[in-house]
């Protein structure tokens, strides 16, 4: 075995130095607190292992915060690097490595992970249903997830990071890229990207299978409805994108030519593999987004969401349509005239299902009582600065104009006020919205509002500049401009929205760590002062019981909650408990993880005989699965029926508390 010692650690610059030391810094903080604390045991059992939805789902976000942090880093060094003209601050190699990174971070391990976890922590709920279809697969789809993560972010500091684009364009990612980079890249997506079809197959299956049998499919509830078109969506695109990240690698390891020219391969094959899968992909994280919005919107409205069945068609002819308009990125290649007007066309068309989706939101606010807590901020917030996204989309979506955005800083800040707008929005109002329910305590508002005015007012103040810096022809991915350019005013601006926007995540962070000490527990699930719409606020807070619903809830319309609400009653009033079966915890998606990521790493360097050991573990715990005896446990009815009482009481005790401070 031959591994390659000189390339292992980084040593180019003193940033990434830096790096390596808070990163076995942070590790021994870590391992010494668990280890101080006892904490092991607890985190292996309750956490690492478990198969409950809402956990999982927390895991999820959690580690998408922190990748939001590292990619946020990546952001503010780029916009540092062109804050002045003729910086050194980075060199041109590193600069390139983390515009790739920050893209590849931002998109597949922040804004899907963050959708995802939000998914697992509501749909189940809102679907009367007591977990996901395939609870293991559950925990495997996120332990897949978090060794591409881990595999993917430790680039930086062993072996070098990938430096051509997040598109990764061959022939740049194949011929002209030695090292390590291009390899973490194509692992580590393929390995989260596992996780993530395994993901959308799970989400499909439970929302038509395993919805409370009374509710009919146009009265699925808007976000478990966009989740499940979004799964279809996984389902359609990631394996496109599995076969060509595949194809890369081997041309990269095993020396095949499916992208070199002078071998009979094709570079243009991994351009139009990719944009097949990222368009898509775009749609996979705006749709579950919208779902947040239009949970929200009502919410806060306190009206049924107007036009719900134009809704879910909306959506419908959104995903149709996400998956021919993937040419609209090849416009200056020499198409044809042809080829580029369908795709033109096709393009424009998205807006009109987006734009009915704007105008139901509006007309759900038209003559509501709206209250303006943050969530609803940030979905108000949404509507404008998205319709600007796709505004100038259109505008790039003509095959003439685009000649002239291309490849600008035009396009950088229409991607942005899509997928800022669109997503990150949602995930903060997501997060806020329900994040009682996954703690038993709400966030404080003052630092929510130093949130989202921070956040609002710096994305703007650093996007918009830019539409104008594109207009002047400034090239994306530039490294460095000259004071002849003319671009400094601008780009100096656009630094200092940057660092406003961190501003307003370090204050999500803090309100996280005050909150937690704070903050009032509330055993009552209906949080937001009594105007949830659906049946997560019918269950208990800080995580409801593993088994959700003692007693499978009626679901007859849209509103049913809120009728329930109006005419006193409670679907725990029902009390005709039976034995609940529910699954064990699984060790197996652990340490498969563990192997694909020990497998992966080893692959990265071309160390083909410790792979291909891991690669036989990935085997074994497959065939561990295969032979388990798991049977899972049954909750008793009587079991049920004592800790339903106890929730029962507290939540007439809270509800009396409240009545008793009204009349005060």
């Amino acid at each position: 075995m031959n591994f390659p010692w000189n390339e292992f650690i980084v040593q180019s610059d003193w940033m990434i130095t830096m790096a390596q030391v808070l990163l076995v810094l942070t590790g021994i903080c870590v391992v010494g607190g668990l280890t101080y604390y006892k904490k092991w045991k607890w985190l292996y059992t309750e956490w690492l292992t478990s198969v409950d939805h809402k956990k999982i789902g927390v895991m999820y976000i959690i580690s998408a915060i922190i990748m939001f942090f590292r990619g946020g880093v990546d952001a503010l060094l780029i916009r540092l690097q062109l804050m002045t003209p003729d910086n050194t601050l980075l060199k041109s190699q590193h600069y390139n490595e983390i515009f790739t990174t920050h893209g590849v971070i931002m998109i597949i391990f922040m804004a899907m992970p963050f959708l995802i976890g939000l998914m697992n922590v509501v749909v189940p709920l809102q679907l009367g249903a007591r977990d996901v279809a395939f609870p293991m697969l559950n925990n495997l789809s996120f332990w897949l997830f978090a060794a591409g993560m881990g595999l993917f972010n430790i680039s930086f500091v062993l072996g070098g990071a990938p430096a051509a684009g997040w598109t990764n364009y061959a022939p740049l990612a194949t011929d002209f890229s030695p090292g390590t980079g291009i390899n973490y890249y194509l692992i580590a997506i393929q390995i989260a990207g596992i996780g993530t079809l395994m993901t959308g197959i799970n989400f499909f299956v439970t929302i038509l299978k395993l919805r409370t049998k009374s509710m009919k499919f146009m009265q699925i509830p808007m976000f478990s409805m966009t989740t499940l078109i979004t799964s279809l969506l996984i389902i359609l695109a990631f394996p496109i994108l599995t076969v060509a990240l595949a194809l890369m690698t081997f041309d990269r390891l095993m020396g095949t030519s499916f992208f070199e020219v002078a071998n009979g391969g094709m570079p243009m094959l991994w351009a139009n593999f990719f944009w097949v899968w990222g368009h898509p992909e775009v749609y996979i994280l705006v749709l579950p987004a919208f779902g947040i919005y239009s949970e929200i919107i009502p919410t806060f409205a306190r009206k049924r969401l107007f036009g719900h069945q134009s809704m879910v068609w909306a959506i419908c002819g959104i995903a149709f349509l996400s998956f021919i308009v993937w040419v609209h990125h090849f416009f200056t290649m020499g198409s044809g005239a042809l080829v580029n007007s369908f795709f033109s066309i096709s393009t424009m068309l998205i807006a009109v299902p987006t734009g009915v989706k704007i105008f139901n939101w509006l007309l759900t606010l038209y003559k509501g009582r709206i209250s303006f807590e943050s969530p609803m901020l940030f979905s108000l917030a949404f509507i404008p600065n998205f319709t600007l996204g796709g505004v100038t989309g259109v505008m790039l979506a003509m095959a003439a104009a685009d000649y002239q955005y291309h490849n600008t800083y035009f396009l950088v800040a229409h991607f942005h006020y899509v997928i800022i707008a669109g997503v990150v929005f949602a995930c903060f109002a997501g997060l806020i919205f329900w994040y009682p329910k996954m703690f038993g305590h709400k966030l404080n508002e003052k630092i929510n509002q130093w949130l989202f005015w921070t956040f609002t007012l710096g994305f703007n103040l650093c996007f918009l500049p830019q539409f104008l810096l594109g207009l002047d022809g400034m090239p994306r991915r530039l490294y460095k401009y000259t004071q002849a350019d003319g671009w400094f005013s601008l780009n100096f601006i656009s630094t200092i929205g940057a660092f406003l926007m961190g501003i307003g995540f370090l204050a999500l962070v803090w309100n996280v760590v005050y909150s937690f000490g704070k903050a009032k527990r509330e055993a009552n699930g209906d949080n937001w002062n009594g105007l949830g719409r659906t049946l997560e606020w019918a269950t208990a807070s800080a995580m409801p019981p593993h088994y959700n619903f003692a007693i499978t809830p009626k679901w007859y319309d849209t509103e049913t909650f809120v009728e329930m609400k109006q005419n006193g009653k409670h679907y725990l009033d029902d009390r005709d408990y039976k034995d609940i079966h529910m699954p064990n915890n699984t060790h197996i998606g652990f340490w498969m993880a563990v192997c694909f990521l020990f497998g992966g790493f080893f692959l990265v360097f071309e160390t083909y005989i410790p792979a291909i050991i891991f690669g036989v573990g990935v085997l074994a715990c497959m065939v561990w699965r295969s032979f388990e005896k798991d049977y899972g446990y049954h909750i008793h009815a009587e079991e049920l029926e004592e800790n339903e009482a106890k929730l029962r009481e507290l939540r007439e005790q809270e509800l009396q508390e409240k009545e008793d401070n009204k009349d005060e």
